[in-house]
């Protein structure tokens, strides 16, 4: 990956935490701690890797993204917003009565969704299905997903994993967002699930561990996933709460918008982080 590409890529995720943080805040409620942990990988695959195209959301040809963990979505609306899928004043709307943009995923009233998630587990089994319909009709398409290690503490999970092996499904992509917290705290605490890439292994997936906020780091693992010939998850260690000192690895900020000085400190520390991106692209 170009050193150019990398800066851009940088500058946009900045901006995404930015209006994932800004988005909760206006709605005062929401899920920012793994919003900001996937963002990297969420503008990597809109910015960088799929095949979609903004003024034909619908295009048959378009890679599919789903958000398995729905609860998320304030980074990927970011994401379609920043691409152009819809104007980033929907942004400050979030969970609004009667906007578009609500608190999950919603495939029918949202240009860019794929799938409408929120329940856990059964977006990355939707995923799988459309990556099995893909390989039966020959379509040329990939499936991407995303899931947390929360999530994955779900039955369902590995019953679609246990299929995507079965059915030789090479063209799906699962990135398992490994921040290390849900809701109650520690993963390991509350539901151990790992070590998460054996569990995939012994599924009969492609397996890559990396750091999720490097984008050469994810790119590399995305080019070999695609010629491995078999399911891929690519398990990326990340940061709950990345980019906002008092939310990083924080659990309690899991499901809660930030009050007004903690908006001001978040929103401070992210325009830092994305002026100093800036820069770093315009000096090449």
């Amino acid at each position: 990956m170009e050193k150019s590409t990398v800066l851009t890529l940088k500058e946009r995720a900045a901006r995404i935490r930015m209006h994932s943080v800004e988005a909760v805040y206006g709605a005062k409620s929401g899920h920012p701690g793994g919003s900001l942990s996937i963002a990297d990988v969420i503008t990597y695959l809109y910015f960088h890797k799929m095949n979609v195209d903004p003024k034909n959301p619908k295009m048959e040809s378009r890679d599919r993204f789903v958000l398995s963990k729905g609860h998320c979505c304030p980074a990927l609306y970011a994401a379609l917003a920043e691409k152009g899928y819809f104007d980033v004043s929907e942004l400050k709307k979030l969970r609004k009565l009667g906007a578009m943009l609500q608190g999950h995923p919603d495939m029918k009233g949202i240009p860019g969704i794929d799938m409408s998630t929120g329940s856990l587990g059964q977006g990355f089994s939707t995923a799988c299905g459309m990556a099995a319909v893909a390989k039966r009709k020959g379509y040329g398409w990939k499936v991407y997903t995303a899931l947390g290690d929360g999530e994955i503490e779900e039955g369902q999970v590995w019953e679609a994993a246990m299929f995507a092996n079965q059915y030789k499904l090479d063209n799906i992509i699962a990135f398992i967002d490994c921040n290390g917290y849900q809701i109650d705290g520690a993963v390991e605490d509350v539901m151990n699930p790992h070590p998460v890439d054996e569990k995939f292994k012994a599924f009969g997936w492609f397996v890559a561990v990396i750091d999720g906020h490097d984008f050469e780091a994810i790119d590399n693992a995305v080019n070999q996933a695609l010629t491995c010939g078999k399911p891929a998850a690519i398990i990326c260690k990340t940061v709950k709460g990345k980019g906002v000192s008092y939310m990083e690895n924080n659990y309690t900020w899991h499901g809660k918008a930030p009050k007004d000085d903690e908006y001001a400190i978040a929103q401070k520390e992210l325009y830092d982080a994305w002026v100093k991106a800036a820069e770093d692209v315009k000096n090449g």
